[in-house]
């Protein structure tokens, strides 16, 4: 017991200062140093602001127009940068230094949502500039989450990986969804320019905090630099094709790209008609509506704090044979029942299975993918995941609108419940036998041995 005590640092005594190379600090933290812990910190004030504007700009949109499809322009203009943009920014974070990409992106974004706080105290702010500014703060969102993925793996050692995912999803689970959200409901009721002048300062905070990181990111070139300096870059264009074709080849990436098309698809196609199957078959109001989604943000707070254990005890491949199979039931159950309570436990349990997937996957990719790809095959990935997301939604709405011509509206409502039940059932019978454990150690060896 001595020995172990003494191990920790608490036999030297209280006058004894710890060690100042970091080892007392790193055992306290899960093996992450400072450099980590700035990054976490600017995620999280990222994801503070993210969280005001989410609610801050329907909110908004409402009161310059009553058309509900302009109202969804502003969504779409907010979600449009992930099918026309991520690509790019998956090549710019492998042909620039990922740091200072990650700072000029909330540097753009301070100055947005500073002008749109000012553009409402004027009263001058019209719904085409609306439309502008969720764009331009969208194309800012998707070149910091995304760059902040491919940034990790320069900061954090492989082993380490799961942990660090875990802690950041952790993070954006509770600042975006239990801080951020209420708040900002709080905020629009007394100025609606709050939530967008604090998403200014949470925006430049973040970016300082980048700034404090010490190093450079830039990917590796297998190449080396005497070579680099002597043949021309590439056009950008011919970059994303190298990250298209470097996913499709990878037999297991491959894989987890499609079932995450499939599995945001279907997440999308239910949350299109949620809130009136929260109004009309539950039978909540806002407050209750609110304390289902709150929910589900408790499941994926649950599932970063344990999904890094579940996935030591279990392994990998069982891991997202779980997240895929669990919510077989959940969705089948929220089908056929009236009772908000076990929605909301359904939901909770949907929440914490959708975070343990990002943690095995994100952390998969972040060690399969060669660094001086990683930005790119990145975000192909990410475009498989996020693109099928418009296409859900519609689907989704018209699933609904289909099912309650031919049958009820209650039977339209639940539909897509049922339908995301029957889908699951496929999709992990097709996939989970290509998802064990040993396929991705195969695929770990794989990308081990190819290291230089």
């Amino acid at each position: 017991m001595t020995g172990q005590h003494d191990a920790d640092g608490g036999a030297n005594g209280p006058d004894r200062a710890p060690p100042r190379d970091g080892s007392w600090w790193r055992r306290r933290t899960g093996g992450l140093d400072g450099r980590y812990w700035r990054l976490w910190a600017a995620v999280a004030s990222s994801n503070l602001g993210d969280g005001l504007v989410s609610l801050a700009l329907p909110w908004l949109a409402s009161l310059l127009t009553r058309d509900p499809l302009a109202i969804a322009g502003v969504a779409l203009a907010t979600r449009l940068p992930w099918l026309v943009f991520s690509l790019q920014a998956g090549a710019l974070g492998d042909r620039r230094d990922r740091r200072r990409l990650m700072i000029g992106a909330n540097g753009v974004r301070a100055v947005v949502a500073g002008g749109v706080a000012l553009a409402v105290l004027a009263d001058a702010m019209t719904l085409p500039t609306l439309y502008l500014a969720a764009f331009v703060l969208g194309m800012c969102e998707v070149l910091f989450d995304n760059t902040s993925q491919a940034i990790l793996p320069g900061l954090v050692a492989r082993d380490r990986l799961e942990r660090a995912n875990g802690n950041l999803m952790g993070a954006q689970m509770v600042i975006a969804d239990f801080l951020a959200r209420p708040v900002s409901g709080a905020l629009v009721g007394v100025a609606l320019s709050l939530p967008f002048a604090i998403d200014a300062v949470t925006a430049a905070v973040s970016a300082a905090l980048v700034t404090s990181i010490p190093g450079s990111f830039r990917g590796a070139t297998t190449a080396g630099p005497a070579a680099a300096a002597e043949s021309p870059r590439p056009r950008m264009r011919t970059e994303v094709a190298e990250g298209v074709r470097w996913l499709w080849a990878h037999p297991l990436l491959r894989r987890l790209a499609l079932a995450l098309a499939m599995l945001n698809g279907l997440g999308a196609a239910i949350m299109a008609t949620y809130v009136l199957f929260v109004q009309e078959v539950l039978g909540l109001g806002g407050l209750g509506f609110g304390l289902l989604m709150a929910a589900g943000s408790v499941g994926g707070l649950l599932g970063s704090v344990l999904g890094p254990n579940v996935i030591r005890r279990l392994g990998p491949g069982p891991s997202m044979l779980l997240t895929m199979s669990v919510p077989i039931l959940g969705f089948a159950l929220t089908a056929v029942t009236s009772s908000a309570v076990v929605v909301a436990v359904c939901f909770a349990a949907f929440g914490f299975t959708a975070i343990v997937w990002n943690v095995v996957t994100v952390s998969l990719r972040q060690t399969l993918i060669p660094d001086d790809l990683l930005g790119r095959v990145n975000s192909v990935y990410r475009f498989f995941g996020w693109g099928s997301m418009p296409l859900g939604t519609l689907a989704g709405g018209a699933l609904v609108s289909l099912v309650e011509d031919l049958v009820s509206r209650d039977a339209g409502l639940r539909a897509p419940f049922a339908v995301a039940a029957v889908v699951h059932l496929i999709l992990t019978l097709a996939v989970g036998p290509r998802l064990r454990t040993r396929h991705v150690e195969e695929a770990r060896a794989a990308a081990g041995s190819s290291t230089p």
